[in-house]
């Protein structure tokens, strides 16, 4: 199976493990931390470690900014046409976004309003919650315990 692995793409696109830390701009022990707890894909050929820069870039993980995250919602997250249809996710009431944990002590429904678009192109429908009532109820460990998973 690793033979197939090999011989299916490019001998430019196998880095060895320095050259995995210069394509991330990583350390090494980062690297072996990384293969170790699974985070990172990685063949064995013989002794020799090899990484396939398509896996690399897996690892990589954009954290989109508010500002982005607004004209992102404007686009089909599939085909990534502009024009999409505003309309409801139907059910027997509305449908609602209920965080797992919420602050302490909030004197407000923990229930957050959730809006649909579809795109006319590939049918694609993209849901999204009400941020604002979204960021009353959670805390901010509960944003960067988010991140981490």
């Amino acid at each position: 199976m690793v033979e197939e692995a090999v011989n299916s793409t490019n001998a430019e696109d196998w880095l060895t493990v320095a050259e995995a830390c210069e394509f991330l701009k990583v350390s090494e022990p980062t690297i072996f931390r990384w293969m170790k707890s699974g985070k990172l894909s990685y063949f064995k050929i013989g002794k020799a470690t090899r990484f396939r820069k398509r896996d690399l870039d897996l690892v990589v993980e954009k954290i989109v900014g508010q500002p982005e995250g607004e004209v992102l919602i404007t686009r089909c997250a599939v085909c990534g046409h502009s024009r999409l249809i505003d309309g409801k996710m139907a059910s027997t009431g509305n449908i609602y976004f209920k965080p797992a944990k919420t602050k302490f002590f909030v004197l407000a429904e923990s229930n957050v309003q959730v809006r649909a678009k579809c795109c006319p192109v590939c049918g694609h429908i993209q849901m999204m919650a009400d941020t604002k009532k979204l960021d009353k109820l959670i805390t901010k460990e509960d944003i960067e315990e988010g991140n981490e998973t």
